[in-house]
C-alpha cells in the first residue's frame, strides 16, 4: 500500500513558509497632545442617513473610546471608532466642533 496516498498542502522544507503564525502588531502610532491635533470633518451618507466623520486622531486606542463615550453621552447619539477616526450617527459638526475644542483639540482652518 502506499504511504502518501492523501497529501495534501505545501511541504515547509521547500522554501514554504506559514504567513499567519506570527503576526505582528503594524507600526506604533504616533501619539500627540489635543492641542497638537488638527481635525477635519468628512460627511458621508450610508443606507440614505448622514454620518459625520473626525479625524485624524493621534490617541492611544484606549483614550479615543473613552473620548467617544463622552461624545456620545453628551451628544445624545450613536457612534464608532474606526482606524483613528470617530463616526457618529447624525449631522453634528458644530455640536462636536464645540465639545472638541473644550477638550483642547484643534481644527483645520
Amino acid at each position: 500500500m502506499r504511504e502518501n496516498l492523501f497529501e495534501i498542502g505545501a511541504k515547509f522544507d521547500d522554501g514554504w513558509s506559514s504567513d499567519n503564525k506570527n503576526k505582528v502588531k503594524s507600526e506604533q502610532k504616533e501619539i500627540k497632545e489635543p492641542n497638537k491635533h488638527s481635525l477635519y470633518f468628512v460627511k458621508e451618507k450610508r443606507r440614505g442617513k448622514i454620518i459625520t466623520i473626525v479625524q485624524p486622531f493621534f490617541l492611544e486606542d484606549k483614550k479615543l473610546k473613552e473620548l467617544l463615550k463622552k461624545l456620545k453621552t453628551s451628544l445624545g447619539c450613536g457612534g464608532t471608532v474606526k482606524n483613528d477616526t470617530i463616526e457618529l450617527q447624525g449631522e453634528v459638526t458644530s455640536r462636536v466642533k464645540e465639545f472638541l475644542q473644550s477638550e483642547g483639540f484643534r481644527f483645520k482652518k
